[in-house]
């Protein structure tokens, strides 16, 4: 130990931020409760504590290393070691069992290809150049395309989050006076379902990707809304060939850098009726030195996407460049839900 360290660590304050900084630095506990969440243990514990020698044959695990990795995770308030080799779930824990209303089970999987393009975050430190692309060749939505398990994970990560989105969209929105809603990027209609399952007089049109929507008709199937959605397979960026009352963009901007984000609103922009308005519901970025998810989604963006997670000034003025005026803006527990309006000028006289 250097000379002085007795002295230092016992100051007020320094060993708290010692393990603090020890905490939001580990990568250790963030994968093993990604391999929680891949072998369902949450889901085997739902009726209540059990011996891990039972948890592990009806998880396909190895029984004395589940135990190690069960005993870490209570330490941090996930599990609790009822007797010696016996675990239960806390209330936190429950939060990773796939029946909780608001399930993070599907949020916390192990994808080797993500993980491997974070090893060279450095690289888009260094050059801005997503690290994603970096390693693997391709763009992030190109190898979803060619890797169907990957792609399914991710559609389970966005449902995950899409639960949470939903319960704080659907109390800052009013859907009442609309008939028809697109949902633009809409992965495979979790939240369009979500929507038209409250609204029972909406119809909905989700548009993605051939790939993406492939899934769809079964989703929206599951949540009994299939009849009243259409399934449009196609590229946002070539065109947004939709006439509907409302235009959504959840968590989609921020994917995108200025260029291809102003692409993607004009293409809307030019299919929108006189009375249709744009809903947008993306991550936002605060100054100062306060935490936000935003952030977080910033730095996803940047090393996976090459995208930007902007403030609400930069997303209204990215907005506003690209002819749409702001008509309402609604603080959510999630994002703030943006609702504007075309500019005069820019007025679709085909769908009046």
């Amino acid at each position: 130990m250097l000379a002085g360290m007795p002295d230092l660590v016992n100051r007020s304050g320094l060993m708290s931020s010692l393990y603090h900084v020890q905490e939001i630095a580990d990568y250790i506990v963030p994968f093993a409760i990604r391999v929680i969440c891949d072998l369902r243990v949450a889901d085997l514990l739902r009726d209540g504590p059990r011996p891990v020698e039972e948890i592990a044959q009806s998880a396909g695990a190895h029984a004395p290393s589940l135990r190690r990795v069960l005993r870490t995770l209570a330490g941090k308030g996930l599990f609790t070691e009822t007797s010696p080799g016996h675990f239960g779930l806390t209330e936190m824990g429950a939060l990773l069992r796939s029946d909780h209303p608001l399930s993070l089970a599907q949020a916390y999987t192990l994808v080797p290809s993500n993980f491997q393009a974070w090893a060279f975050f450095d690289h888009t430190v260094r050059t801005g150049e997503p690290a994603f692309e970096h390693v693997h060749g391709v763009s992030y939505y190109e190898h979803l395309a060619k890797t169907p398990e990957d792609a399914k994970r991710y559609d389970g990560i966005q449902e995950a989050g899409t639960k949470l989105e939903l319960r704080a969209m659907l109390h800052a929105y009013r859907w009442e006076d609309a008939e028809v809603i697109a949902d633009i990027g809409g992965n495979n209609g979790a939240f369009l379902a979500g929507v038209l399952a409250r609204h029972k007089h909406l119809r909905g049109v989700l548009l993605d990707l051939p790939h993406v929507t492939a899934t769809a008709p079964q989703r929206l199937a599951q949540a009994g809304v299939l009849d009243r959605c259409d399934v449009v397979a196609g590229d946002f960026f070539a065109a947004v060939a939709i006439c509907a009352d409302r235009y959504v963009l959840k968590r989609v901007l921020y994917d995108w850098d200025d260029q291809r984000a102003k692409l993607l609103l004009g293409n809307i922009r030019a299919a929108m009726p006189r009375h249709a308005r744009l809903v947008v519901l993306d991550p936002v970025v605060t100054d100062g030195d306060e935490f936000s998810v935003g952030k977080v989604y910033d730095l996803l963006s940047m090393a996976m996407l090459g995208g930007i997670t902007r403030t609400q000034e930069e997303l209204e003025a990215l907005l506003a460049e690209c002819g749409f005026t702001i008509i309402s803006t609604a603080s959510t527990a999630m994002f703030p839900v943006i609702e504007a309006i075309v500019n005069a000028e820019y007025v679709n006289v085909l769908n009046p």
